[in-house]
């Protein structure tokens, strides 16, 4: 099949019932690239374009050059393309990834204009990125010494990123359990980087690399959404037709099976802090190699029994493990079907040295049972229901549903296989289902051959090192020091002319003529209104008006899914009570009613709906800053046809919930507690984050107390006590239900198209009056103990996360649209500017909270600490002094636009509109808001400036760091007052 003079090959073509789309793989017949056109109609568009980037050493060169071809290209010869658009784009995403074998590069937009902008300047970035070295020494590594007196450093973007990803334990972990089974391949090698391999990659093997794997004949080409099909491939043949077809050696090669006498151990240190409890700090895998992904019935099955292995709380191997008291939460992720071949990875983590054969001999026996005594049927069937609701609902948040599928298509077109097949479902499934008819063993049968069968199986143990972190930094300091003691004079002044080079080049600006080159939309080109969701509110139908129940309906096509948020008032809690509610909410769900315990519950959920979560809000109320919006949610999803099963459900588990159950709380209580280290590290900046806000709102302070450091040392304490304090704790579980679940104060959303709404409204008004009345609830007052001093929190990690922030209310502070044109100035410019592109951090954000007022800057994975602080308090002359060019100015609020018009699935839609009723947003007030923003001037922020006055002096201090760093700050009392704390 072609097209006479086209310069693309039809190959295939076929329509997608399970997406309701037309999908058309070509082949662009000059090159030998390969593109696959995805055509329906919705309007979140999408593009890609993918490599297959295979690396040979963990220098992390592939990861590296993701970063370095979005800074610069021939025709758009700036510092930063993918920093001026993110300033000026509708994009509602836009980044690029390095998996282990392929990077991608993906945009998407709902408009058609600033789509083609965003492609635009992607495949020059890849095609013809300018690759200076001034990019490589930025983005990769380089030496930095800006004087004989000033220390000798290593730093860089990607150096940074990789120094925190490498004292993440579940990263390590993660990383050395996909390794050890790939003894003989490219998956045996980091390419993020190993940061202590990083500072071997030359600047010549960097550009060798882009030779080599960054071209047409090596990339595959996505497009996705309501754009012109035909244009897709004219614009893809205009930039690839100067290319020739040029054979690449990048085929990821096969790993053959192993048979082990016994599983393949692996024993790898990390970092923690002198604790007592390390010795329960031990975290184990164990990890199977599964076929590639050419048998997509073989993939499906595999991903349902992995759901029914370990996807709930009442999965088999999943509650073995957990109810075994060995460890505390469950690592791994199940199957693994993103590479050539799958994997399969699980065990426990928090446990003891000696419980490690029990681990491992608890797994195969479970396995072993599962096999011989059969798996229950109920198991099978909520775990089928889940999967399939999943597939049909295509539900992929707020990341486009265009990028999920083009990374699922790569699963099988990455590596020379049908890049339709993992789209198409519904025939899989059907053969599944046959098989479980007439062959009713059939996952059992899949147990043995892929666990049990399988000897190519390897075991991969942390331990903990308190002493790694200290002997990694002194190890690095000396090396270090050997390279500075075996340079000449010469290579120490190149050095330093080097950095002070590289720094002039970070802060010149950009020529005018070569910004004004970046394609953006004008700002005539914005909607001038707000995007409107259907609301009407309807009052449940009772005999005392005081009970009334407030129902929020949202008029959305939801493609046959009902979607119900249930949402309790929880200002009669005392402030005692509220750190409860994150493990409450799991209660509900995780620990039995009276007619059924938790496994039954867990099936019946999964059988029966689309889910069932639990979820806080706390938030300040619109123009009423010391007000708080206070809820417990429960989300839920099901079917119309299923929607009464649903309603059952809820009404069980509000009514009938069992809380004397202590070793499943218990579990509850440590999978938490677990949870929570492994963010610490992975997120730090957000930790930071929340511990600002809560010195400066009620709203914040409560939600660090169910969410943060508070929190955290909450949870440890709870489990300290659990034993000898459990009858109150019982009774607190049960204090919290009377006195939240009832029908005062009850608020319920729906979303769901009218049809379907009327038809299940009875349904829901009778689920209502079948809740508990409880009018002698008294509303609690809640005062909270701020704290109001710097902090400082100790964990094993090689880089900081620095934060400072103020309450900009408290300081005769204003609200105003244009603020948020100015936080988007200051993120995608001066921090990033500042903190990333000078500083080295992976990140450098600010966020402001307008309903409360409250200010904070942020860092993530940065080498400074000082230094960025300083950055912040520079930042109110930056904003007095800035002079912005109309187009300059009129691209940040295109910018802003974007995120306010962010693109959302129709229960995104209808809960986001529900919140702003909750916390009192009118559409009024948002049109006002728009409107300010789309009239926002450089005035704005010279007179936002003024609102910084006392930020420098009266601004807190809060961040995360080394034990090492957090000596020599309070050492040098560089930060006065100072409360130190130990999280890990």
């Amino acid at each position: 099949m072609s097209f006479t003079n086209s310069p693309f090959q039809l190959v295939k073509q076929q329509f997608i019932q399970e997406i309701n789309t037309q999908a058309n793989l070509y082949i662009h017949t000059k090159t030998n690239a390969s593109l696959l056109s995805l055509e329906n109609d919705d309007e979140n568009k999408v593009f890609g374009v993918t490599f297959r980037t295979p690396p040979k050493t963990a220098n992390g060169i592939a990861h590296i050059l993701e970063h370095s071809v979005l800074c610069g290209s021939q025709k758009y010869p700036i510092k930063e393309p993918f920093v001026e658009l993110i300033k000026g784009s509708l994009k509602t995403f836009l980044n690029a990834f390095t998996f282990p074998d392929k990077t991608c590069y993906p945009v998407a937009s709902q408009n058609k204009q600033d789509f083609y902008n965003l492609i635009d300047v992607y495949l020059d970035a890849v095609f013809y990125p300018i690759l200076s070295e001034d990019t490589f020494f930025q983005e990769g590594w380089h030496f930095e010494l800006e004087d004989l007196k000033s220390p000798f450093m290593i730093k860089g973007v990607v150096y940074n990123e990789m120094k925190g990803a490498y004292a993440s334990p579940d990263q390590i972990l993660g990383r050395k359990s996909l390794q050890s089974l790939f003894p003989d391949n490219t998956y045996s090698i980091d390419s993020g980087g190993d940061p202590e391999i990083i500072p071997s990659l030359t600047y010549k093997e960097f550009n060798d690399f882009h030779k080599t794997y960054y071209h047409p004949s090596n990339a595959r080409f996505f497009f996705y959404g309501n754009d012109d099909p035909a244009y897709r491939l004219t614009l893809i043949d205009s930039v690839i037709q100067a290319f020739d077809n040029k054979p690449t050696n990048s085929s990821i090669h096969s790993q053959p099976y192993i048979a082990y006498n016994e599983p393949n151990r692996f024993f790898v240190p990390y970092p923690v802090n002198e604790q007592e409890n390390n010795y329960k700090k031990y975290l184990f895998t164990m990890n199977w190699l599964m076929p590639n992904n050419n048998d997509q019935i073989l993939c499906l099955s595999l991903l349902i029994l992995s759901h029914i292995l370990i996807g709930t709380p009442a999965s088999p191997l999943r509650k073995a493990l957990i109810e075994s008291g060995l460890g505390e939460e469950l690592t791994g992720g199940g199957l693994d079907t993103d590479l050539a071949q799958m994997i399969f990875s699980c065990g426990l983590k928090g446990y003891q040295k000696e419980h490690q054969s029990q681990i491992e001999k608890l797994i195969m026996d479970t396995l072993m049972t599962l096999e011989k005594e059969g798996i229950d049927k109920a198991s099978i069937e909520a775990s089928m229901n889940t999967i399939e609701f999943a597939l049909r609902e295509n539900n992929t948040g707020s990341f486009p549903r265009g990028i999920s599928l083009m990374i699922r298509s790569l699963t099988t077109w990455l590596y020379d296989l049908d890049p339709f097949a993992p789209l198409v479902y519904e025939h899989p499934l059907d053969v599944i289902k046959d098989k479980l008819k007439i062959q009713p063993p059939y996952f059992e049968t899949l147990i043995k051959e892929h666990f049990l069968d399988n000897k190519h199986c390897t075991i991969v143990i942390l331990e903990p090192d308190a002493l790694l972190e200290q002997h990694n930094e002194e190890a690095f300091q000396t090396k270090l020091q050997s390279i500075n003691a075996q340079m000449e004079e010469a290579n120490i002044h190149e050095i330093i002319t080097q950095t002070r080079i590289l720094k002039e080049h970070q802060a010149a600006p950009d020529l005018p003529q070569d910004l004004a080159k970046i394609p953006s939309l004008k700002l005539s080109d914005m909607d001038k209104n707000i995007k409107i969701v259907p609301k009407k509110i309807i009052l449940s139908p009772v005999k005392d008006i005081s009970e009334q129940v407030e129902i929020v309906h949202h008029n959305l096509f939801t493609n046959h899914i009902a979607y119900i948020d249930i949402g309790f008032d929880l200002h009669g809690l005392p402030l005692t009570l509220i750190p409860y509610l994150p493990l409450f909410g799991r209660c509900l769900l995780e620990l039995g009613t009276a007619k059924e315990d938790f496994v039954k519950l867990t099936q019946r959920i999964g059988k029966e709906t689309g889910g069932i979560r639990p979820s806080l809000l706390f938030s300040s109320v619109n123009e009423k800053p010391t007000q708080v919006v206070a809820k417990l949610f429960l989300r839920a999803k099901a079917t119309p046809e299923k929607f009464l099963s649903l309603l059952s459900i809820l009404k069980d588990i509000l009514l009938s919930t069992q809380f004397d159950n202590r070793e499943r709380f218990r579990q509850l209580a440590l999978e938490t507690k677990a949870s929570l280290e492994s963010r610490l590290s992975s997120s730090g900046h957000q930790w930071v984050n929340t511990r600002l806000r809560a010195k400066f709102s009620l709203a914040d302070w409560i939600g660090e107390q169910v969410e943060g450091c508070d929190y955290f040392w909450f949870i440890h304490q709870l489990l300290r006590d659990l034993d000898s304090q459990w009858e109150n704790i019982h009774d607190n579980l049960e204090k919290i239900r009377d006195t939240i679940l009832h029908r005062q104060g009850l608020v319920c959303n729906i979303t769901l198209d009218d049809d379907n709404w009327q038809q299940i409204q009875p349904q829901c008004f009778d689920f209502i009056n079948s809740l508990p009345s409880n009018p002698s609830v008294e509303t609690q007052t809640w005062l909270p103990s701020f704290h109001n001093g710097n902090e400082g929190f100790i964990i094993p990690t090689q880089v900081n996360y620095v934060g400072k922030g103020i309450n900009l209310y408290q300081s005769e502070g204003y609200e105003h649209g244009s603020i948020s044109v100015i936080m988007h100035h200051l993120r995608s410019t001066w921090l990033w500017d500042q903190i990333r592109v000078q500083g080295g951090a992976y990140g450098g954000f600010c966020s402001y909270d307008r309903l409360s007022g409250t200010l904070t800057f942020l860092s993530y994975r940065d080498p400074n600490l000082q230094n960025t602080l300083d950055i912040y308090d520079k930042t109110k002359d930056h904003l007095h002094n800035i002079q912005l060019t109309q187009e300059v100015l009129n691209k940040t609020i295109i910018g802003v636009i974007g995120e306010i018009d962010a693109y959302q699935l129709p229960d995104a839609k209808g809960f986001s509109s529900f919140v702003r009723h909750l916390i009192g947003i009118s559409d009024e007030e948002r049109q006002k808001r728009r409107s300010e923003v789309l009239s926002t001037t450089v005035k704005d922020f010279h007179r936002f400036s003024d609102m910084l006055s006392t930020f420098n002096e009266q601004g807190k201090i809060v961040f995360i760091s080394s034990k090492d760093t957090m000596e020599k700050i309070v050492s040098e009392k560089r930060i006065l007052p100072l409360d130190v704390h130990q999280l890990l």
